[in-house]
């Protein structure tokens, strides 16, 4: 028979398992405010509008093409692909990620030059090449894995094995908080589902999980899952949550005096608290329809093939402006098709996903701008690697994280400039390569952090976004 500590333990574990619902529970504050977390939620820092040194961006969007976007058919213009179309070329016996190299292939779209710093874009992107002089290239990107998930995990966390804290929860962790009502790092996914390594990718890793990204999807009837209780739950009413609050209040405080340094405690406390600000907050922000008809043509909300990235592309731009500090937004689920992984059939598959995120990037960046958001916004467009010069079957492009093409546009960076070369055949970057750790340190550098001093002990080592690397690309900051 259990003896009347068990019993009160087992009552005890019961009411946190089961009184975990997001009724307007409001605990971070109160136990931040008296210092009861065993792992205090940062406040919001701006320091001169940074940590380490006045910042030029105060908030961020992160476009992130899932599966591979091909450079050579995108931004990176390769006249000797086109000369050297159907011969074979030895690139080593190890050159393709999952298939026998073929012949080299030709970019099968047409390019352009365009703007006063005539950067060459292909005809997948007309929307994006109209605002290239607002853009930096880095044409040198690689990465250290041909492999979708090593891949994903490194250009989101600077490392290849999954368990280390992304960018978002680095940034949050470091600066902080905008706005009390709308979390401070914020995933939009692809609506057709996560990408490769699902969650793994906004991750707070070791990081105190309240800095991991919240997922909200603008094109689900349900965007925010389970911030309302459900419509069955008739007896949820405001004295109810009053109760619960006093309740939860207690056995939390028990909690976190037998668990002390848990922070997976602060993280559920601060769930609760920002949940009840967020059922005031979030309907403002994810009501669409206050936006103009113009503005909605200008995204193509109105268009099926742009809807859906177009909703996400306007709600992060709300997002920014009601308090949230880093919004990633993802193009293409994990899987064999509906993403950037074009394996097959690149003249028919690339044309499709591109136009789907064409017009609403090129929207977001003008509307930023007309809006006096782009002096402070920072606008990221990466994917985890390239595709190879030669063919896949007989049109579709294998994995190469030998060379691929980032760019940056908005605050703190040189419009017109591009960083980085690869080879001829856009295999392998050959001018001032550029890894992640290049990118992340440039990031924080215009958030006003210097990359070498935001760090986290873990396991006996400062654990740092950069690792032991990275470099600030000074050569596309204004």
């Amino acid at each position: 028979m259990p003896t009347m500590t068990e019993q009160a333990s087992s009552r005890r574990d019961f009411l946190w398992q089961t009184g975990g619902g997001l009724g307007g529970i409001a605990l971070a504050q109160l136990l931040g405010v008296s210092d009861l977390l065993a792992e205090p939620v940062r406040p919001r820092i701006e320091l001169n509008g940074g940590r380490h040194h006045k910042a030029r961006a105060k908030r961020v969007i992160q476009l992130f093409m899932n599966g591979g976007a091909s450079q050579m058919d995108t931004f990176d213009y390769k006249p000797e692909l086109a000369r050297r179309h159907g011969q074979k070329v030895d690139f080593g016996i190890k050159s393709a990620a999952t298939s026998v190299p073929g012949p080299v292939m030709k970019s099968p779209f047409k390019w352009k030059q365009y703007g006063q710093c005539g950067r060459w874009v292909s005809e997948v992107f007309p929307h994006v090449a109209e605002c290239v002089d607002d853009i930096a290239f880095l044409m040198a990107m690689a990465s250290k894995t041909n492999v979708h998930g090593p891949a994903s995990y490194m250009q989101n966390t600077g490392f290849v094995m999954p368990g280390f804290p992304c960018m978002g929860a680095w940034i949050s962790y470091g600066l902080g908080r905008l706005s009390d009502n709308v979390p401070t790092f914020v995933v939009l996914p692809d609506p057709r589902g996560l990408p490769y390594n699902n969650a793994g990718n906004f991750s707070a890793g070791f990081l105190p999980m309240a800095h991991q990204g919240t997922i909200i999807r603008p094109n689900a009837p349900t965007p925010v899952a389970y911030l309302y209780p459900p419509k069955s739950a008739a007896f949820i009413n405001a004295q109810s949550e009053v109760e619960g609050l006093k309740l939860l209040e207690s056995i939390n405080r028990d909690h976190l005096v037998e668990n002390p340094g848990d922070s997976r405690l602060e993280a559920r406390i601060a769930s609760y608290e920002l949940a009840a600000r967020m059922q005031v907050s979030m309907p403002e922000v994810l009501d669409l329809t206050k936006e103009t008809k113009e503005t909605h043509k200008l995204y193509g909300t109105d268009r099926p093939e742009t809807a859906a990235f177009a909703r996400n592309c306007l709600t992060a731009r709300r997002m920014l402006e009601h308090g949230v500090r880093f919004v990633q937004v993802w193009s293409g689920a994990g899987g064999p098709s509906g993403n950037w992984d074009n394996h097959s059939d690149i003249p028919k598959e690339l044309p499709a996903i591109a136009k789907q995120v064409d017009q609403p990037i090129a929207a977001l960046l003008r509307d930023l701008k007309r809006r006096g958001m782009f002096d402070d916004t920072l606008v990221i467009w990466t994917t985890e690697f390239g595709r190879m010069p030669f063919t896949q079957g007989s049109t579709g492009r294998d994995h190469n994280g030998g060379t691929f093409v980032s760019w940056l546009a908005g605050a703190g960076i040189k419009g017109g400039a591009a960083y980085g070369e690869s080879d001829e055949f856009s295999y392998r970057a050959a001018v001032n390569r550029t890894y992640c750790y290049d990118l992340h340190a440039t990031i924080l550098n215009l958030l006003g952090i210097d990359h070498e001093k935001l760090t986290f002990r873990h396991n006996g080592i400062d654990r740092r976004l950069t690792d032991v690397h990275g470099t600030v690309l000074e050569e596309i900051l204004a």
